[in-house]
């Protein structure tokens, strides 16, 4: 027999953290993520309907 000898078995995983229990650094994350977030929003609104943000490219000149 291998394993445990009886007992509950336990959760591999822990617990997620609930919301009154996120610490400083969880709370900076999450703060810097909706901010980044919010700027990628903004960025695709005003490119909404115009071109490429960039442009320009590889141009040929007329001369050899």
């Amino acid at each position: 027999m291998s394993g445990r000898a009886g007992g509950k078995a336990k959760p591999l995983k822990a617990p997620k953290k609930k919301a009154n229990e996120l610490d400083e650094e969880d709370l900076a994350f999450k703060a810097k993520l909706k901010e980044e977030q919010a700027k990628l929003k903004e960025m695709q609104q005003k490119a909404a309907g115009k071109g490429p943000l960039v442009g320009g490219g590889i141009k040929k000149s007329g001369k050899k």
